[in-house]
């Protein structure tokens, strides 16, 4: 996320703050597990994702449930939340807005566009042009618009999470590297076991249910937490596990960046944190590690696996 407070890595996150963080997260996955059926784990990772500030990306087919978990997660936390569906002729101003000629004013005044709201889901973010898609780039990145060189901030705090097509269907355009590292976390929600699906199909209107349910965290609690995650400790082992897992990952020249090593870590963190614990685990990093580097590494989350498994725990 581009809203981004200041980082204590020196304060020492007392135990019984941590184990209260974890009772408050338990709700609020609880609470969206009601509405999204099924996908626990899921939820959990979107969770630590927003925990960690970062934006989310979604790869999956249709009708599984995207837009149902993405509003969600924006109302129980009791954000402003806007869908755009991209589309092959969509345009960058269509998101981000425009300078438009105000004849009483005689000048031209800047109209806003639906990327100015705290949750922006992207729906099939890979169906637009390239040139539409980076439209996003510095939206996610610094949490601002340019336009007729004036910088417009976006309002905070500001997540994206954008859902994706698989590259194999017809009409859509491949996401670049720049944009796929913007993204903290890639999922796929994947169709509900047997019994969910049946609870499904008997149970209320999903979408009527999401219209009843309440603001369960209020964000100002929420943005607490993404400071503590801040403060969840980071052991040296642990740092030296990490960077093996990126060295490992740069055998073949090309491999994680810097910046997906720290994506690992804040991840971790964040996960951590979730669990109750004020320290980070070598599992912390092998729980979020596949939706973290898998759309940072070639092989579709295979390499990701690998590496995670043949890596030695210090």
């Amino acid at each position: 996320m581009s809203a981004r407070p200041p980082s204590t890595p020196d304060a020492v996150l007392p135990e019984a703050v941590a184990q209260q963080t974890q009772a408050k997260l338990k709700s609020l996955i609880e609470g969206i597990s009601q509405i999204i059926l099924g996908k626990q784990e899921v939820i959990r990772l979107a969770v630590t994702c927003l925990l960690a500030r970062g934006h989310l990306l979604f790869e999956d087919q249709p009708g599984v449930g995207k837009t149902l978990l993405s509003q969600a997660l924006a109302q129980s936390l009791g954000l402003q939340f806007r869908r755009v569906q991209f589309t092959s002729d969509l345009l960058p101003a269509d998101i981000l807005g425009a300078s438009i000629y105000d004849r009483e004013a005689g000048s031209f005044v800047f109209h806003p566009g639906p990327v100015f709201t705290q949750v922006l889901l992207a729906d099939e973010i890979n169906r637009a042009t390239p040139k539409t898609q980076s439209a996003l780039l510095e939206a996610m990145e610094e949490g601002r618009v340019t336009s007729d060189g004036i910088t417009h901030s976006l309002p905070q705090p500001f997540f994206v999470i954008a859902t994706q097509n698989p590259s194999s269907q017809i009409g859509t355009f491949m996401l670049p590297e720049s944009q796929l590292d913007r993204f903290l976390m890639r999922l796929a929600l994947g169709v509900p076991d047997r019994t969910a699906e049946r609870a499904i199909l008997q149970g209320q209107d999903r979408r009527e249910m999401l219209k009843a349910m309440p603001e369960i965290l209020p964000w100002a609690e929420m943005q607490q937490m993404q400071l503590q995650a801040r403060q969840v400790h980071v052991s040296a082992p642990l740092l030296d596990y990490v960077q093996d897992v990126l060295a490992a990952s740069r055998v073949n020249g090309r491999g994680l960046s810097p910046r997906g090593g720290l994506a690992l870590l804040n991840a971790a963190r964040a996960w951590a944190l979730l669990q109750g614990r004020t320290l980070v685990l070598p599992e912390d990093v092998q729980d979020v590690g596949a939706a973290v580097m898998s759309h940072r590494l070639e092989g579709d989350g295979e390499m990701a696996l690998r590496l995670l498994e043949e890596t030695p725990i210090p």
